[in-house]
């Protein structure tokens, strides 16, 4: 459960506590007559990282209700010469370990951090590009999973994101059962001029949103109005204001997702994704794994005291 409402700041790059607790109504001119739910977010985002549960449950059983856009936000585009924010304690990279670990602790999904002590990530800008290569040369559905996967090297298995061999491997394993997309063809995307410019868009989507920290949810109805959710908040939140958006129209949830083909669709789960998705606690999961799945689909392991569970093929 989160006990704070917690955002990662888009002009210092820290993430801490926000400030603001409101939920603010907005009126967006766009050329869209869909309902969108923009998600902006940013592969650095610890915050957004200890949002997945939540997400994950919205799109599942909510999801039928809205176009869902994930935006980059563009957190940290390099380290600078002075302090990022000596308020809180951010004079260079080796500082955020502390409070990527304490995000770990409270939401129980799992940081390490240490990355940022021995091999320092220096910008969420390249594994950023490359969500937008692959949003462009494959599918916005296949980037989404990209970020996924990205989200858990640097913050579970603390791997460098800015590295670019890091994120080359990434992708291999992202494609290795796929012969129709050329991983060359997204790096070079990725570096190139177009691949910035595509960043960009985002970048200029972030800012006539309004939004200036992650996770950050933008609910629009069929009207263009809509309502600006800072931070991360619990799923009540989040089915409210999509009521509040629907009044004309009743908002009725899907059902929970069959165990085995959640774990099929979403290869790697933390015991805190399995917990809110089916309502557990944590003590129960094991047994849930195992009333529910036939032992040889999956396996499960420990990492900083969190098991999480993988699929497996017979």
């Amino acid at each position: 459960m989160m006990e704070k409402n917690m955002v990662c700041d888009i002009y210092s790059g820290v993430c801490k506590p926000s400030d603001s607790n409101k939920i603010e109504t907005i009126n967006l001119n766009t050329e869209t007559s869909k309902q969108t739910l923009y998600y902006v977010t940013d592969p650095m985002c610890s915050h957004c990282w200890a949002f997945e549960p939540t997400l994950n449950k919205l799109l599942v059983q909510y999801g039928h209700l809205f176009n869902f856009q994930m935006v980059m936000g563009g957190l940290l585009e390099e380290w600078g010469d002075g302090p990022i924010d000596p308020a809180n304690g951010i004079f260079k990279p080796a500082d955020v370990t502390p409070h990527w670990q304490e995000v770990g602790q409270y939401s129980r999904m799992p940081i390490d951090g240490t990355i940022m002590e021995i091999d320092p990530v220096q910008s969420s800008y390249p594994a950023s590009r490359v969500y937008k290569a692959i949003q462009h040369l494959d599918s916005p559905t296949a980037a989404i999973k990209f970020i996924r996967l990205v989200r858990e090297s640097v913050f579970v298995f603390n791997k460098n994101i800015s590295d670019e061999n890091v994120l080359k491997s990434l992708l291999q394993q992202f494609y290795k059962n796929e012969d129709t997309i050329r991983i060359e063809d997204i790096l070079a995307l990725s570096n190139s001029t177009k691949g910035k410019q595509l960043l960009l868009e985002d970048f200029d989507l972030v800012h006539k949103l309004g939004v200036r920290g992650f996770p950050t949810i933008v609910l629009l109805n069929d009207d263009n109005h809509g309502t600006k959710i800072v931070g991360a908040r619990e799923l009540n939140v989040y089915v409210d204001t999509l009521k509040d958006l629907n009044k004309s129209s009743k908002i009725d949830s899907k059902p929970l997702p069959d165990l085995s083909l959640y774990l099929k669709a979403h290869p790697r789960l933390f015991s805190k994704e399995i917990e809110v998705m089916y309502d557990l606690k944590k003590e129960n999961v094991p047994e849930f794994m195992q009333q529910y799945l036939n032992h040889s689909n999956y396996t499960t392991q420990n990492i900083l005291g969190e098991n999480y569970y993988e699929y497996t093929l017979n």
